[in-house]
């Protein structure tokens, strides 16, 4: 089960940015090579930002964020939100849901435990960084 159309979380691009060979890591390699990594405005902001925060200084160069940034641009599309969601508490969990359902998205992938207890949100699966990679690699 992969999705053409995907949704990642920030919390996955940065893990995968983070630990080369980790589980996200694996997921963002396969986005590059079969998905379309589905963004609005408010989760591309928030990704670009989180990549350029001098938190990660001292753990990858800002030149190794900025190149995976400009790895990404291809594959990423940017859609308007037209349907709104209100259902979080936290209103970033929203903006990366409005994403999913307005991108209609394959799946949602994240490491946040309040979206991930959604399990599923409007036909769309929401999944750990593992369950994407095991429903992939059981599907193929």
């Amino acid at each position: 089960m992969r999705a053409e159309r995907l949704v990642l979380d920030t919390n996955v691009v940065s893990s995968a940015l983070l630990l080369a060979s980790s589980t996200p890591s694996r997921v963002l390699d396969d986005a590059f090579h079969h998905s379309r990594l589905v963004v609005t405005e408010s989760t591309e902001r928030e990704l670009v930002a989180a990549m350029l925060s001098p938190k990660f200084d001292k753990y990858v160069p800002q030149t190794k964020r900025q190149e995976l940034l400009l790895r990404l641009a291809p594959i990423i599309e940017r859609v308007s939100v037209i349907q709104l969601v209100r259902i979080c508490r936290d209103p970033h969990d929203d903006a990366v849901l409005e994403a999913a359902l307005n991108g209609r998205v394959g799946a949602l992938v994240t490491g946040d435990k309040d979206l991930l207890a959604l399990n599923r949100f409007a036909g769309i699966n929401i999944m750990t960084p593992a369950a994407y990679l095991e429903a992939i690699e059981g599907g193929e």
